[in-house]
């Protein structure tokens, strides 16, 4: 059975003179459908999960040929192959990459969308790679989105009647300090099924200091945001011991999560953080398990594959490229879909769930260090590291950017201007983290600022 708060669900009637028992709107009895059959589908053993994904895949497999230029003769491999066949052939088809999409255009787009699919929506992704696209989702495929959100609010039993902060929207003039701004609702995804507490927001570009103390005065009892800015909040808070009263739960989005800062969230507010793995273009990929700390892939909406260097499928403990393609959005099939992230396959989760286990996520390839004699590491950037580098000198924002095998650029947003002695310690933190045979060039940005959705990169690497 799914997970719920210990008070009543506050379902929100669409009548207003019925109260109870709730008649809910038709989206959102659309969403209890779905989340009729989530309850139930998370519990099935891996094998019937992947059977009812290769009936579901033969389905979109067989619109895409019929119906968008790009596959007609991309997907000839797979034409009338059932069964296992099905992914022996699935497992030869090319991957599909973001500079493929660029170049697809139009061609990726369904001539003919099924009835019953509703309205299409435009988007484009934040291009954080440098490659940004255009998508089209149709209504139906915002209604799955729209079951895994509330999925994760269920699985980790939170209080919808409570209210929920969001530092998260970086648009230029709106949710400004000190107001931010109020909503009725907590979102789109649960309004049509339940009468939720209030949702305030704050724009993410608000000094770290006056963000803790719009949390401080709306008491929130649920915090959505970035890591990047948790961490900065967090340690702020450590720093002048001024802590949100009230908070029961961290839900982190859009970034990877860094080593140590779940343990960060424990020491200084007592917390715990709940993180969720999602793509703009695909949806949902793995929600957090409520009894653990690894993610399970939601396999009802989108198959994952994580692959190696030769494509084969890792086996737990092993990293590799993670492989999208949601299920459910005929309007521009994304199949085979390489995100260029990586993650690690885990083992199978002792909660009962039968949904594919990702013990961690680690970002993209772009963003791992290259070294002289041509290999690759992780920067990975663990709390205690950070610590240790805002101990030195009062530093608010900072970021490593590779640009030369052997060249590292520290930017660093800083309250005053660094002294000899500091910045000679900021370079040999960053020689002692990153390699001695480094050259280090320090500099001072006005702003470091996010891309244009708020996401934040501590680590980018230029070739």
């Amino acid at each position: 059975m799914m997970t719920v708060a210990s008070d009543p669900l506050p379902f929100e009637s669409a009548l207003p003179d019925i109260a109870w028992p709730a008649p809910v709107s038709p989206r959102g009895m659309a969403v209890l459908s779905l989340l009729f059959q989530l309850e139930r589908t998370e519990r099935w053993p891996p094998e019937l999960l992947r059977d009812f994904q290769r009936r579901q895949l033969e389905r979109l497999v067989a619109h895409a040929a019929s119906h968008v230029p790009y596959y007609r003769d991309r997907l000839m491999p797979l034409a009338g192959v059932e069964g296992e066949a099905f992914w022996q052939a699935w497992q030869r088809l090319p991957l599909l990459t973001r500079a493929d999409v660029q170049g697809a255009g139009d061609d990726l787009l369904s001539r003919s969308i099924p009835e019953g699919h509703g309205e299409l929506a435009e988007f484009f992704t934040s291009g954080s790679t440098g490659r940004p696209v255009r998508a089209l989702r149709t209504e139906l495929a915002q209604l799955y989105w729209n079951a895994v959100t509330v999925r994760d609010h269920l699985w980790h039993g939170r209080d919808l009647s409570g209210k929920l902060a969001a530092i998260r929207d970086s648009t230029p003039g709106k949710a400004l300090y000190p107001q931010g701004r109020r909503l009725e609702r907590w979102g789109f995804s649960t309004a049509e099924i339940f009468a939720t507490g209030p949702c305030v927001t704050l724009n993410i570009l608000t000094a770290t200091e006056d963000q803790l103390a719009w949390l401080v005065r709306e008491r929130p009892d649920y915090l959505i945001t970035h890591p990047t800015i948790l961490d900065r909040l967090l340690r702020a808070s450590a720093r002048t011991g001024t802590k949100p009263d009230g908070l029961k739960q961290i839900l982190t989005i859009s970034e990877v999560l860094p080593p140590g800062l779940r343990e960060l969230c424990r020491q200084v507010w007592g917390l715990s953080i709940a993180d969720t793995y999602s793509s703009r273009e695909i949806g949902y990929l793995a929600l957090q398990c409520p009894q653990a700390e690894h993610y399970h892939l939601q396999s009802e909406t989108v198959l994952v594959e994580i692959l190696d260097e030769r494509g084969r499928p890792c086996a737990p403990g092993e990293v590799g490229r993670v492989v999208a393609t949601p299920l459910h959005n005929l309007a521009m099939p994304l199949l085979r879909y390489e995100l260029g992230d990586y993650a690690e396959v885990g083992e199978a989760c002792g909660c009962g769930r039968g949904l594919p286990v990702v013990r961690r996520i680690l970002g993209r390839r772009q963003n791992m260090l290259r070294l002289p004699d041509g290999g690759e590491r992780w920067p990975l950037l663990s709390s205690s590291d950070i610590g240790r580098l805002l101990a030195l000198t009062p530093i608010r924002r900072y970021q490593f950017v590779q640009t030369h095998l052997d060249r590292l650029e520290v930017r660093l947003e800083t309250a005053r201007q660094l002294d000899d002695d500091e910045a000679r310690q900021v370079i040999e933190w960053t020689r002692a983290k990153f390699g001695a045979g480094l050259r280090i060039e320090l500099t001072f940005p006005d702003v470091l600022a996010p891309t244009a959705t708020g996401k934040f990169e501590d680590f980018v690497c230029l070739l």
